[in-house]
């Protein structure tokens, strides 16, 4: 946890700081981050051996003092310095009254050190130690955290950097890691809670009366009847948001500026981890072009950008090359516009760049109700129209590929009148219960499209379609099968799953064979974004790059929208499926992937 500093411990610090940018000229590019004098710097553990200890900590920010769950007692927790090629073994100790565990994210490992309890080991009982041990085979950015209850939303998380045995493909000459995060002094339980009993909690941007008639909540009177009827809200973009969320880079609060240092004219190297329990972030650093050169740990060809969304669970390194001398403001925007993270970069101690103000809030639209347009009078809205603010328009007497949408008629036909919650139009394997709100009729790839609220900004957004991966695909094989997998969910009962099926129904583990070449395509029946995470493997996102599609380990699927990716079964054993949204998985959308045969088995 981040000490306070007295008046005079941090005159003392700004007065040593020609000092410091002395001494830190002689570090290694890694070493070469923080903000002396305003915080102490990211505490930093490296292998072959580290030992961690889990437990109860007090936290401070914008004034408040909280309760978390720390590794060796700060918040973020140490990062973790590694190296590809090395053994490593890391002795955790649970000092807390409950089971805990760490699950090395993105890290590819044997499944028994994955660390996730009830599918790769029990966990950590109270007072005892259990010794994660594994080769390393892999570098990047990647992260840690715990996978038992909801303690990773009380701050039981942290970050790891893998350096590469050979020569690093990017090139920089200093480096700042970024764990974007989001912290609540209400307890992540009692937020649950206030989900269960009323969906929209904490939503405080909701359309209103006032917003119609002034035209500030940009919708027309139709529109906003036709959510009112589907008892829908187009702006339940975050399920959790500022209204009691304080957003963090590096444990850090917006007021406290985290400050990261650097040369005019370095390339700085910045390797930024969501952390969040709940919150998908927008980050741009106004004034500064950004250069992603890896996407989950994995390398991909450079591509400049002025602004990308990163979902809970990704990592994105980009490159900047500040050349004034000069603040620059970093922005995590939550990408409901609810708050914001905010950090500086500055050549000096005490600079700080402008805070941009919070954007207009978005709506949601058809589109995000997986509605696709695409087939009214060939009007093509997702690619021929990019950037299009489809909120505005009046959908009423449109005819949509057999679906009326007349305004009269909405309020007879409900869900079922848009072909919304039909059991009949569900997929042959889906139950379809009070679990399942709405079923999209016409899902959409959305890999190309500016996520919401980005598609009409004046400046370069990342896409998915904009990744190539860096090294040629190793497995070429084309899929041996093709699955098809529905996230599905009711918002008004916050009840999540995969199929219509929450895990606690005891739902059958997805089952692949060792090896085998499988496609699989995920679809969003849901109005919110889900970030999926396979652990053990990474997979390939089929984007248009055939050859070279990127290799993730986490996806955003977009409302309404669905993602298609090839997996190489090739890491046997039982893997976490999930959702990384904390709260969504904990309500059900989890399963198990069993991949077969064991080494040493037989059959």
């Amino acid at each position: 946890m981040r000490k306070a500093l007295d008046r005079r411990s941090l005159l003392k610090a700004a007065g040593a700081g020609a000092g410091w940018l002395a001494f830190e000229s002689m570090l290694p590019a890694w070493a070469q981050t923080g903000s002396p004098g305003i915080a102490p710097a990211m505490a930093t553990l490296a292998g072959p051996d580290v030992a961690l200890s889990i437990g109860q900590s007090s936290f401070t920010v914008g004034g408040r003092t909280g309760h978390a769950v720390t590794i060796n007692g700060t918040l973020p927790a140490p990062l973790l310095r590694l190296r590809e090629g090395q053994n490593v073994r890391l002795a955790v100790t649970n000092t807390l009254d409950e089971d805990t565990s760490i699950h090395w994210h993105g890290i590819l490992l044997p499944f028994q050190m994955d660390g996730v309890p009830g599918v790769s080991f029990p966990g950590i009982r109270p007072r005892e130690t259990f010794v994660y041990e594994f080769p390393i085979i892999q570098a990047g950015t990647f992260w840690y955290h715990s996978h038992s209850g909801l303690q990773e939303a009380l701050g039981h998380y942290g970050p790891i950097i893998i350096d590469p045995a050979s020569r690093d493909p990017v090139e920089y000459d200093r480096e700042h890691v970024l764990v974007l995060s989001d912290w609540s002094f209400m307890h992540p339980h009692q937020i649950l809670a206030r989900l269960k009993q009323s969906p929209g909690y904490f939503n405080y941007q909701r359309t209103t009366v006032a917003g119609l008639l002034s035209g500030e909540d940009r919708m027309s009177a139709a529109d906003r009847r036709m959510w009112a009827e589907m008892r829908m809200d187009p702006r339940d973009v975050l399920d959790v948001n500022g209204s009691t969320y304080t957003y963090l880079i590096n444990g850090h609060g917006p007021d406290e500026n985290w400050t990261g240092l650097f040369r005019p004219g370095e390339r700085v190297r910045l390797r930024i981890i969501n952390a969040s329990a709940m919150s998908i972030f927008n980050v741009r650093i106004p004034g500064l072009a950004m250069t992603v050169v890896q996407a989950d740990g994995e390398n991909v060809r450079p591509v400049e950008t002025d602004e990308f969304q990163i979902s809970v669970a990704e990592t994105y390194d980009v490159i900047v090359t500040p050349t004034e001398d000069r603040a620059y403001t970093i922005v995590s925007e939550a990408i409901d516009r609810s708050g914001m993270g905010r950090a500086t970069l500055a050549p000096r101690l005490g600079m700080s760049g402008e805070i941009p103000p919070l954007r207009e809030v978005p709506n949601l639209t058809m589109r995000d109700m997986g509605m696709d347009m695409g087939g009214m009078g060939g009007m093509d809205m997702s690619g021929a129209m990019p950037g299009m603010d489809h909120s505005g328009m009046d959908m009423s007497g449109m005819q949509m590929d057999g679906m009326q949408m007349g305004a009269a008629d909405h309020s007879a036909g409900g869900h079922s009148a848009m072909n919304m919650r039909d059991p009949e139009n569900a997929p042959p394997d889906m139950a379809v219960g009070v679990g399942v709100q709405t079923i999209s009729p016409m899902p959409q790839n959305r890999m190309g499209e500016r996520p919401v609220g980005l598609e009409n900004v004046d400046h370069r957004v990342l896409v998915y379609t904009d990744l190539i991966a860096l090294a040629p695909n190793r497995d070429r094989r084309a899929p041996s099968r093709a699955m098809e997998i529905h996230l599905t969910g009711n918002m008004e009962r916050f009840m999540w799953g995969f199929d219509g099926r929450r895990f606690s129904e005891l739902v059958e583990p997805i089952r692949f064979e060792r090896n085998e070449r499988v496609r699989v395509t995920l679809v969003n029946d849901t109005m919110m974004s889900h970030p999926i995470h396979l652990h053990g493997h990474f997979f390939e996102l089929v984007n248009g790059h055939d050859g070279h599609q990127p290799l993730k380990h986490t996806v955003n699927v977009a409302p309404g929208g669905k993602v298609t990716f090839d997996l190489t079964a090739d890491n046997p054993g039982d893997w976490a499926f999930h959702c990384h949204l904390l709260l969504h998985m904990h309500a059900g959308m989890f399963n198990v992937v069993t991949i077969r045969p064991l080494d040493g088995d037989v059959s």
